[in-house]
């Protein structure tokens, strides 16, 4: 038992890098109390043409088991992947903390009243209830669901399955546009999401980039 425990650990510790999660929540949740009412407000123009739709209240939660399903799929399926993923994911989360931390920032963009009452304003208003309008960008909503689905089109396990490749990407736009329509972000949230995700797309699936960390990358583990 003792063995197959060294093993185990020994195969999957590749998973030390999860461990940033903590940092990221902790640090979040501290950005979620403090900054309550006294920030830079975000706002464009067009935010105020965009209508308010609850039901994409369905592809903004899907985000949470479209990230999640991703990471958890590399982590067992191919290392390299899921390290290119990771790094991608939390780079950006902490430039959005930093962000966040330096130039407290928030919206007004919520409606007020309701003009329908169904299950799916039910599902909003617990979302405005859990979650405060502030600390918007770059959107990690946005900047997540692209890094997910770079990552998905960029796996050479699923390059050739297209159903996935699709429901990625139809999955990744509906969220996206989830989070203009249930006044989650401005537009500017998501254009500096954009902006940042392909910064980063350059560093982590840029040739020379990926080459310098090849080794680290393709790194073989021993048989089990």
């Amino acid at each position: 038992m003792r063995e197959k425990l060294k093993d185990f650990l020994y195969r999957y510790r590749h998973g030390w890098i999860l461990s940033y999660l903590i940092i990221y929540l902790i640090w979040f949740a501290y950005l979620e109390n403090t900054v309550t009412r006294r920030f830079h407000v975000i706002h464009m123009a067009v935010d105020d043409y965009i209508p308010f739709i609850e039901v994409f209240i369905i592809p903004y939660l899907l985000w949470f088991g479209y990230v999640a399903v991703a990471i958890i799929y590399f982590f067992f399926k191919n290392v390299s992947d899921y390290y290119k993923l990771c790094c991608f994911l939390f780079v950006g989360m902490t430039i959005f903390l930093v962000a966040s931390t330096i130039y407290p920032n928030g919206h007004y963009l919520r409606p007020r009243v309701f003009e329908r009452d169904n299950i799916f304003v039910s599902m909003v208003q617990w979302l405005y209830a859990t979650d405060t309008p502030t600390n918007l960008f770059p959107s990690i909503h946005v900047y997540n669901s692209l890094g997910v689905h770079i990552a998905i089109s960029h796996s050479e396990q699923l390059k050739n399955k297209k159903w996935i490749q699709w429901g990625s990407f139809i999955l990744m736009c509906s969220i996206i546009a989830s989070t203009m329509f249930l006044k989650q972000h401005s537009v500017f949230d998501v254009l500096t999401a954009c902006a940042t995700a392909i910064v980063m797309y350059t560093f982590v699936y840029g040739g020379n980039w990926q080459e310098s960390k090849k080794r680290v990358y393709q790194r073989q583990y021993r048989e089990i």
